[in-house]
């Protein structure tokens, strides 16, 4: 039949103060990799973000534009309101810029005059920004000695057509 092993007290004792040592080793070793992987999941998360802000203004910006007709009066101020609001959120340009480093240099305005399959002339517009520039706070990638420190998003843009 099997029998236990008796292990006396005194044994079980220094056993413990040999592995507390080991357990915080084990622990430096994981909260590295542990902590990198959280801080580029947040630097993601916030580039994602950033890129949705950028995304969505753009889409206002050309919004504001569709319902005008390019050729009527006032369109110059109309386009000069559209970059406010793909930079501001607002038509005034006052405010802090929806995200740091957007500039009303970095967005383009460019009309579009095509036509459809039947030969009718439709007019389009398209609001683009281009060459926005994302830094990170945090990139680990720094820790490990290389990678960028801002990485630049390509073209967003929106197109829609215009009364």
């Amino acid at each position: 039949m099997y029998q236990a092993k008796y292990i006396p007290k005194k044994s079980l004792g220094n056993m413990q103060k040999a592995m507390c040592g080991a357990v915080a080793v084990e622990f430096a070793l994981l909260l590295i990799p542990m902590l990198m992987l959280a801080l580029g999941a947040a630097e993601f998360g916030r580039a994602l973000y950033q890129y949705n802000t950028l995304v969505k203004a753009t889409r206002d910006s050309v919004r504001h534009l569709s319902h005008l007709n390019p050729t009527g009066t006032g369109y110059s101020q109309a386009q000069t309101e559209a970059k406010c609001l793909a930079v501001y959120g607002n038509t005034g340009c006052t405010g802090q810029a929806l995200a740091p480093g957007l500039t009303t240099g970095l967005v383009s305005i460019n009309p579009i005059n095509t036509t459809t399959a039947v030969g009718t002339a439709i007019t389009l517009v398209e609001v683009k920004i281009t060459g926005y520039t994302f830094n990170f706070l945090l990139d680990p990638r720094t820790f490990l000695g290389g990678g960028d420190t801002s990485i630049t998003f390509g073209d967003i843009r929106a197109t829609m057509r215009q009364s």
